[in-house]
């Protein structure tokens, strides 16, 4: 993998990491319009690298609430904030339980399955047309809420659904405020994607050994960057109930992946 082909494929991380459309997707299409022959190892690492730097992103954006919410948890009380703490701990159970029992077979499926990824863009369209009809609140997320989506974080595993759009729906569709489902579905992955980053590095699964540094670094800085841009612009979206484009969107990619797919 070349610098250029990192860059584009950051941007496209990037952006899409926090734009309701599926980054998992969109980066396994990047792969096959690119012609990406890297060997899974280092695709899997440039994957893990790009999500890293989203996450990045993602506290750069809310500094604010992590700071607000890690005094609050030094407190030692029963606060919003440590509540709000284990609300995103529930969250992740599904996804923590889903990747530890199936890791391997969903690795499996970010290997070019763009038929997959088309059929799973539509489900991904279906979700945000229906969560842009629905009307806006003032409520929070509930603890039972908080499971409920996380176990749609954990479908959305799946390329070709979106983390963001699944989340963001199913909290928008359980009566949740648009903005705070917003904030508990960017905050919520933090934790997971730096779990499973230690996970990695402590299993010996990621090394930069014998990979192109210069390429995958490239690639990190251009996540980062547009990871900032897409994260604040989505909160302002998701507040003006935008999502409706973003659904037009994700159909007519997923018709034109599964096309493509069934042409060739």
């Amino acid at each position: 993998m070349d610098i250029l082909d990192s860059i584009i494929l950051g941007v496209i991380q990037g952006l899409t990491e926090f734009l309701p459309v599926s980054s998992s997707g969109h980066l396994e299409l990047g792969k096959a319009i690119l012609g990406d022959q890297s060997v899974p190892e280092e695709s899997l690492l440039f994957t893990v690298l790009l999500h890293f730097a989203t996450a990045l992103s993602t506290i750069v954006v809310f500094r604010k609430d992590i700071i607000s919410i890690l005094k609050g948890l030094l407190s030692f009380t029963w606060s919003e904030d440590t509540q709000f703490v284990s609300k995103i701990a529930l969250s992740m159970l599904p996804a923590v339980i889903v990747g530890l029992l199936f890791e391997d077979q969903l690795e499996a499926l970010f290997g070019g399955n763009i038929l997959l990824v088309g059929a799973m863009l539509l489900v991904t369209a279906i979700l945000l047309f229906f969560a842009d009809k629905a009307k806006d609140t003032n409520k929070n997320v509930t603890f039972k809420n908080a499971f409920i989506i996380g176990i749609s974080q954990a479908i959305a595993m799946l390329p070709g659904i979106s983390r963001s759009g699944a989340t963001i729906s199913t909290s928008v569709l359980l009566g949740n405020d648009k903005t705070k489902a917003a904030r508990f579905s960017f905050l919520m992955v933090i934790p997971l994607i730096f779990g499973k980053i230690a996970k990695d590095i402590i299993g010996g699964d990621l090394s930069l050994d014998g990979h192109n540094t210069i390429a995958l670094s490239a690639g990190f800085i251009a996540a980062f960057l547009s990871g900032l841009v897409a994260c604040t612009w989505m909160i302002s979206l998701v507040k003006k109930s935008k999502l409706s484009y973003f659904a037009i969107y994700c159909a007519i990619v997923g018709v034109i992946a599964i096309g493509f797919t069934l042409l060739n």
